[in-house]
């Protein structure tokens, strides 16, 4: 279909009503989404070792993921985890379709399963509400348009305030929340800007968020392939459609679909799951309930419309997950799991150690050696902390000229020291010399430098 489902002939919006079925698998839907919720709310209150769950504050430059803090310093695994999120997404996809949408996007979660279902305690089924909404202006449609658009206003009042924690931090909310609104204007603005566009978005703009704006629903288009699953209708088994006749001998055989038109009164964009894979589809599977239930009244087999892959439908083989896909769910894992290594194993201290640009070794009183070196120390954590700089080699001296002392939390200290190695231990031109970077008495890091002495035979 060329044109868009939400726009009419004319021009105007077409509002979608799409009707409530709760199968099983809107069953499982609501449960996914009651978890996400929880930890959506939750999340910016949540501390792991005295740090939030997630804080990506980017006017300050600090982001906290699973309680592990990031500095602009990490971008690297900034970079790592961006390239390893879009291979994943685009692995999925090609696997799994657009299931995504349908089950974890915050926007269909909050769409469906809390403003949609607000709408429908309020006005109804969807029939009550597309006859509410042609009714001349009254008490009644009053009462309840702003009753549901008071209640829309307060939750996307809830999704801002947690929106903004997870950006300044829990603290700094409470903050404002509590606090005259003098005191922190920005902050207090930054919350109405945010509760209008949540609140735009779910009262006004809705599904053309996915069928418009966001860029993943086109990106599918391209990503699929014969043996991607996908919500979809099996028109070899459903086809020719057609209505149930008590005298099935004088009319011709038909398919399973009795064309009953319930999977497009489900659907929350409005498309016609039977006319193939369309770009709208978001895999809510609302036609796979609605469809089942009308295949048990008529006692047919489930799953006319169903999680398929045209290779599925076209050549009547039944699902399975080929090699293909056990080998994109395999790299998808071995690339999260690298990710995740590289995360968890990193040190809370950064040390680099250059050797003085141009200078050349000094000689020292007592047989020794010296080169001048240039040290910074990162502290990746919000705590404060006192830093040595240690030789493996017990042999080697540190004099500072510039001792590193205490590195504030988040921040980082140069540092300027010679170190000094006797004559009788250099036997060629460059040396590798080994430093510690000690916290507390324990080793945070080891760093190798290079030291250039005379050369003794």
């Amino acid at each position: 279909m060329d044109a868009l489902l939400a726009v009419k002939e004319t021009g105007e919006r077409r509002w979608m009503y799409p009707l409530l079925r709760k199968g099983p698998l809107y069953k499982w839907r609501s449960l996914t989404s009651y978890v996400y919720l929880i930890a959506f709310f939750a999340g910016p209150f949540v501390r792991i070792n005295s740090q939030p769950l997630l804080l990506l504050n980017f006017m300050d430059r600090q982001f906290v993921i699973l309680g592990q803090v990031f500095w602009p310093q990490d971008i690297f695994l900034f970079v790592l985890a961006t390239l390893v999120f879009l291979v994943c997404v685009v692995l999925f996809t090609i696997v799994f379709g657009r299931v995504f949408c349908g089950w974890i996007c915050p926007q269909t979660i909050f769409m469906e399963m809390v403003f949609r279902k607000i709408e429908y305690w309020i006005e109804g089924d969807a029939g009550k509400r597309k006859a509410l909404d042609a009714e001349p202006l009254n008490n009644k449609k009053a009462m309840k348009k702003t009753a549901k658009h008071l209640l829309f206003l307060l939750f996307s009042f809830l999704i801002a305030n947690t929106f903004l924690a997870y950006v300044i931090g829990s603290d700094s909310l409470l903050n404002i929340i509590s606090q005259p609104i003098a005191a922190h204007p920005v902050g207090f603005i930054s919350l109405c800007v945010f509760t209008i566009i949540f609140y735009l978005v779910y009262s006004q703009v809705r599904e053309l968020v996915c069928t418009v704006i966001c860029p993943y629903g086109r990106l599918q288009g391209v990503l699929l392939d014969r043996d991607t699953l996908v919500v979809a209708y099996d028109d070899k088994r459903g086809e020719p459609r057609g209505k149930l006749s008590k005298n099935a001998e004088a009319i011709p055989v038909k398919g399973d679909c009795v064309d009953c038109g319930l999977c497009v009164a489900v659907c929350p964009t409005g498309i016609d799951i039977r006319n193939g894979t369309q770009m709208e589809c978001i895999n809510c599977t609302a036609c796979i309930d609605v469809c089942n239930e009308v295949m048990i009244k008529i006692k047919k087999p489930l799953n006319l419309v169903g999680f398929f892959s045209e290779n599925m439908i076209q050549n009547q083989v039944k699902p399975s997950f080929t090699g293909r896909m056990k080998a994109y769910t395999a790299v998808i894992a071995i690339m999260m799991t690298v990710l995740c290594y590289f995360i968890f194993s990193r040190s809370d201290l950064n040390m680099t150690v250059m050797r003085g640009a141009g200078m050349l070794y000094q000689e020292q009183p007592g047989g020794y050696i010296s080169n001048i070196y240039n040290a910074e120390i990162i502290n990746k954590t919000k705590i404060p902390t006192e830093i040595i700089i240690q030789p493996v080699d017990p042999a080697v001296k540190v004099n500072y000229i510039q001792a590193p002392g205490t590195v504030g939390g988040g921040t980082s200290v140069k540092t300027v020291f010679f170190l000094l190695i006797p004559e009788s231990r250099i036997h060629k031109a460059k040396t590798t010399v080994s430093l510690q970077l000690i916290q507390n008495h324990k080793v945070m890091q080891t760093v190798k430098t290079a030291f250039v002495g005379p050369v003794n035979d």
